[in-house]
């Protein structure tokens, strides 16, 4: 299966939803910032999909006095993600050729999701970043769509430096004890490396939420 690197988000969701059974799934934060840490982390979308097969696998192979609570969150397949993504390393040729993806949206798509987060940033008060957004030669970029995503990457990374910096120190302290408390019964299942990108995204999620400022991300066209 090809990995639809735009698509990693929808593909997972989707996924998990069949998996559990139910359409009423929705994606927590704590869900959001998982599945972006290993997206960022490069861990392939087929050995995602493979280990939330695993997981639900293990999981209904319990006695039915032992799932008397449904999975509510995909944090509950790390472990499993982990065994398929390291599975999938030891069994791929570094060597291995990759097949370049076409474009997954049309361009039309692209220079839309550009000029409105463009014009989001300036409201914001960052028209410098507005600016550097907006002045991006997309007919150029949009044929190498990998180096279009580390421009906007770029760009995000510093807006959220800016957002982290100017957050008090309770909002922070706040922020970090609600992903806690959504931690707390999946942090034996992470290693030390996976809470610590996982932190990372989803104070990253809830600084731009706070400020009302959209995610600039390829990755995100796809989900509006």
């Amino acid at each position: 299966m090809p990995e639809l690197y735009f698509s990693y988000f929808t593909e997972v969701e989707e996924h998990f939803q069949r998996a559990r059974g139910t359409g009423l799934f929705l994606m927590s934060p704590l869900d959001w910032a998982l599945v972006e840490a290993w997206k960022n982390s490069g861990i392939p979308l087929e050995a995602v999909l493979r280990g939330i097969d695993a997981a639900f696998e293990k999981w209904r192979a319990r006695p039915s006095r032992a799932r008397t609570q449904m999975v509510n969150s995909i944090a509950y397949c790390t472990q499993a993600v982990a065994t398929e993504a390291q599975a999938m390393a030891e069994g791929t040729p570094a060597s291995a050729a990759r097949e370049k993806p076409a474009a997954p949206f049309p361009i039309e798509d692209v220079r839309a999701h550009i000029e409105r987060n463009a014009e989001a940033l300036r409201k914001a008060g960052h028209a410098d970043l507005a600016d550097s957004l907006a002045a991006l030669n997309l007919e150029d970029l949009y044929l190498d769509l990998e180096q279009l995503e580390q421009r906007l990457t770029a760009l995000e990374e510093k807006l959220i430096a800016r957002l982290r910096a100017s957050a008090t120190d309770d909002w922070l302290f706040e922020a970090r004890r609600s992903l806690e408390a959504q931690l707390k019964a999946y942090r034996g299942k992470m290693s030390a490396d996976q809470i610590a990108m996982l932190e990372r995204q989803f104070l990253d999620r809830r600084l731009l939420d706070a400020a009302g400022l959209p995610r600039l991300s390829l990755f995100y066209l796809g989900l509006l």
